[in-house]
């Protein structure tokens, strides 16, 4: 989203999945710098098909050998995809597993690839992982293998409705609308 309005698309609002594309925004000039909020955060989950026979528990279970697929986000252009590599990195398995990634160009699309048993594993955040029925949760990357997973809200410079996109930014920010991130599996940015 962030490229298409870099490239003239119209927008009120753009609210991220990586500040990396807020900041992009920032630095063209594109948002009202003073309607930058950190409004929501996330935790990135390692996900297998719910009916799968494979021993995945944690992150590291991807070098097995019977492991031959797995989903990310591209880390160029999807932020679940940055957020990913780094905690692959971090744990130091990236180089190994190389081979068997399978890159998808959204979130929703490596939900998809082990939904559909496509992918014998994917990482994915919480909250799309909550949507699926068809999909567990063996792991939950911890906070330090990773950049902070939080999603910035801003108004677009040149809104055809700026007090109208002001208005619907601020409401996200208020209890009630809290509330519901919350019961989808975000968390409240500080």
């Amino acid at each position: 989203m962030q490229q298409q309005i870099t490239q003239g698309a119209p927008a009120d609002v753009f609210l991220s999945a990586a500040t990396k594309q807020m900041d992009a925004l920032a630095k063209a000039g594109l948002i009202d710098t003073t309607t930058r909020r950190n409004l929501l955060t996330n935790r990135l989950v390692l996900i297998v098909p719910k009916n799968s026979a494979l021993k995945i528990s944690d992150f590291r279970s991807l070098t097995n050998s019977n492991v031959k697929r797995i989903a990310v986000g591209e880390p160029r252009s999807v932020p679940v995809g940055q957020y990913s590599e780094e905690v692959l990195k971090n744990i130091g398995i990236l180089e190994q597993i190389k081979p068997k990634l399978v890159f998808a160009n959204s979130v929703r699309n490596v939900l998809a690839a082990v939904e559909t048993g496509n992918a014998d594993a994917g990482i994915v955040y919480l909250t799309d992982a909550k949507i699926s029925d068809r999909v567990k949760v063996v792991a939950t990357a911890a906070n330090n293998l990773h950049s902070p997973i939080i999603y910035p809200i801003a108004v677009i410079k040149d809104s055809k409705n700026p007090q109208a996109a002001k208005t619907f930014a601020q409401y996200l920010t208020r209890a009630a609308a809290k509330n519901i991130f919350e019961k989808f599996g975000f968390g409240i940015a500080r």
